[in-house]
């Protein structure tokens, strides 16, 4: 039979309750005060509904079982000190040092990003404490920023190794835990891990810092798995200009795929880490700049509007821009062609037998049709310049080449593009009827 639940001015043990300062799905966090120590304490509180849980009431004491085994191990300055555990059948909690300035969840979305200088200070010192637990044999298993904390006077502290693996006891090694958004490939995967999975979701944490979101967006956690082992996500840069280039370079390789091409050391990580923002002055790539402002300018056209940030990164990537002069004849009828066009600025007449269809302005676009066509690629009007005008050019056979669903997206934007353009031309001709009846 459990407890009753701990209630404020209440005991928890020898510690004296204050007031509850955190709650999650299985666990509340209370502000306590221990007598003997004389000074503030965190507990950790495992709810009672979850310890009444046969498979979620082991679980979680297995969790809190692992963190007070590794207690007296971690010793470090930006590591939360453990100093007590009580696990039984009734109650399940772990007390701990009191981290008085939140968690870095509170800088993951605007308006509430800190400074590229805070978080590359902050983010080198989460490496140098997981390469310190690295040296011990720990990999954390559960980096997110909710897991980092902040001290009052702007220090931090990881918490939260109750998911680690200790390679020098395997009953440490608890599984089923996890936040599927910070995980890696490997970790996704169930395969077997070891600090690299840590440098990937501190990869993904220096992301979420720098651009204000994370970087795969899904409705379901089949989506997102998906995405961490298939998909490429844009630059933390795309989302926040101004971003030091190299800092897109250091996230890249610390969440790359292939664990033969990611950091290898907290060495290697910490160092470019630091040269990154060293040398944030350095010139970006072309390559790079130019996907970045294309990415930019591309989501604010009405035509890439259902696009998500990872399918429209990846057309940023195989789109290139032409500027035409008013009068220019970007296509003719009877033609061959095979690139689609999006107006980024301008006007364009599309005729057929010199009469005028419509125009097409910015956030529009043509030669879908010759794209999807799967023989001839022939163009159906003539479409000219009325302005000097700006386009974005993207080869068919780039579209058709792409990733499943950036393809479908395409295509799922053709179907809109031609219903309207059947609507307006259904209402077209009951107008010619009815000039015609009366």
């Amino acid at each position: 039979m459990n407890r009753a639940a701990p209630t404020p001015g209440g005991t928890l043990g020898r510690y004296q309750l204050r007031r509850i300062i955190g709650r999650g799905s299985t666990s509340t966090v209370w502000l306590a005060w221990d007598p003997s120590a004389q000074s503030e304490v965190a507990i950790k509180y495992i709810d009672p509904d979850v310890l009444n849980d046969q498979a979620r009431g082991k679980l979680h004491r297995s969790l809190l079982v692992n963190e007070a085994s590794l207690a007296d191990k971690l010793k470090h300055p930006h590591i939360v000190s453990i100093f007590d555990a009580v696990i039984s059948d009734e109650e399940a909690y772990i007390v701990m040092e009191h981290v008085a300035g939140g968690t870095l969840d509170a800088h993951t979305q605007r308006p509430f990003l800190l400074p590229v200088e805070r978080i590359v200070e902050l983010m080198f010192k989460c490496t140098r404490a997981l390469d310190y637990a690295c040296q011990l044999g720990i990999t954390h298993r559960d980096i997110k920023p909710a897991n980092i904390l902040l001290t009052r006077e702007g220090d931090l502290k990881l918490t939260d190794f109750g998911a680690a693996l200790f390679t020098a006891n395997q009953r440490t090694q608890v599984e089923g835990v996890g936040s599927p958004a910070y995980m890696s490939p490997q970790q996704v995967r169930e395969m077997p891990l070891n600090h690299q999975t840590d440098i990937y979701s501190l990869g993904v944490v220096i992301y979420q810092l720098l651009a204000g979101e994370l970087p795969f967006q899904a409705s379901n956690n089949y989506s997102l798995v998906y995405q961490i082992i298939h998909v490429d996500p844009p630059p933390p840069s795309a989302h926040r200009a101004g971003l030091p280039p190299a800092l897109d370079a250091v996230v890249a390789r610390a969440m790359h795929k292939d664990i033969a091409l990611r950091y290898a050391t907290w060495g290697e990580f910490t160092h470019d880490l630091a040269q990154a923002f060293r040398n944030r002055r350095l010139k970006p790539r072309d390559e790079d700049s130019s996907a970045t402002e294309y990415f930019r300018l591309l989501r604010t056209l009405g035509f890439f509007s259902e696009f998500s940030d990872i399918e429209l990164w990846e057309v940023a990537r195989f789109t290139r821009q032409e500027r035409i002069a008013a009068g220019t004849v970007l296509m003719k009828d009877g033609e061959q062609g095979d690139q689609l066009y999006v107006i980024a600025t301008g006007e364009l007449a599309v005729r057929k037998f010199g009469r005028t269809l419509t125009i097409l302005t910015s956030g529009e676009c043509c030669g879908e049709m010759s794209v999807v066509a799967r023989h001839g690629k022939l163009r159906a009007n003539d479409v000219q310049a009325n302005t000097d005008s700006l386009l974005f050019v993207i080869d068919g056979e780039r579209i058709r080449r792409a990733s499943e669903t950036c393809r479908m997206r395409f295509y799922e934007s053709f179907l809109q593009v031609l219903a309207v353009r059947l609507s307006s031309a259904n209402a077209r001709l009951a107008d010619s009827w009815g000039g015609e009846a009366s």
